[in-house]
Order: structure tokens, then C-alpha cells, then sequence
């Protein structure tokens, strides 16, 4: 059965009617039209689906939307600002941290919450924050050197 579930989108308020135990993954994609969020595992343990959710890193695969009913919800779609890259998006891209770029998306997402609260992280801080998000392709330490150099960019000078 349909609920009507009010949240904030990107920085605007948004309202579904959708069953509000359906995964907010499905609600951004099919119901919003929203695809830069990617459906990889459907189980909450390779971190494409990322997404914040009050600033904090949740899987939307396993977030059904009625936990988001009142809260702010971020997607890739709206962490550049005025048409400028965020600091992440643009350490990915100066890193190449990307090669199918199927994962991107949730790495930069789960990246950025992370590194919002602890902008001078260790090599080591960085790679278990990025645990859960995993890249088949094999461009791991590209990426880590991305969210490294990101970090700096936010104030983290080592």
C-alpha cells in the first residue's frame, strides 16, 4: 500500500507516494528518475547504492524510504554546486579513480561523508572507511590516492 513520504532531495523538498517499505535505491531511479545512484549487489555490501542521508553514509539498496521520511537525502547528482565539481568529484577525476565507473558514484559519496568528518585522515583511516565499497575493476589505489588528495583539498594538510 502507497504512503506519502516527504524528504528533502539534493536541497529540495520532495513528496512520494510509494510503499514506504520499498528501498529509497528504486524510489531515486525508477520514481524520481534519479540514475546516477547504482544498484549493484542488492545486499548492502559492495556500496554502489551509496547515498547520505542526514550526511551520513547509508546504503540505499537496504534503506527503505520510510526511514527517510523528514530527513535530507544527497545523491551524486546534487554534490556539485553552480556546475562545480565537489572536491571528491574532482580528485576522482584528476586521479582517474575510475574505470568502468560503475562504483564511482557510491565511492565518492561514501568518501565524501567521510572525509567531511576527518579531512586529515591517515592512508589507513582512508582504506577502512572505504571498506565498504568495493570496485571490480581493480582501480583501488587510484582511488584511495583520490579520496587522499581530496582530502587535502577540504583542509586535511597532513
Amino acid at each position: 500500500m502507497n504512503a506519502t513520504v516527504s524528504f528533502t532531495l539534493n536541497g529540495k523538498p520532495v513528496t512520494v507516494a510509494s510503499p514506504r517499505d520499498r528501498m529509497l535505491v528504486w524510489v531515486l531511479r525508477d520514481e524520481l528518475g534519479l540514475t546516477g545512484t547504482k544498484v549493484g549487489c542488492e545486499a548492502g555490501l559492495c556500496g554502489a547504492c551509496t547515498v547520505l542521508v542526514d550526511f551520513e553514509a547509508v546504503l540505499s539498496c537496504s534503506t527503505p524510504l520510510g526511514d527517510v521520511a523528514g530527513k535530507s537525502v544527497l545523491t551524486i547528482e546534487g554534490l556539485a554546486h553552480d556546475g562545480k565539481l565537489n572536491p571528491v568529484q574532482e580528485a576522482f577525476q584528476e586521479h582517474h579513480a575510475f574505470q568502468c565507473g560503475y562504483c564511482t558514484s557510491g565511492m565518492i559519496m561514501a568518501a565524501w561523508a567521510f572525509l567531511k568528518k576527518k579531512p586529515k585522515a591517515t592512508r589507513t583511516e582512508i582504506v577502512e572507511a572505504m571498506e565498504g565499497n568495493i570496485c571490480r575493476c581493480g582501480a583501488h589505489v587510484r582511488i584511495l590516492d583520490a579520496v587522499e588528495s581530496a582530502g587535502k583539498a577540504m583542509g586535511g594538510v597532513r
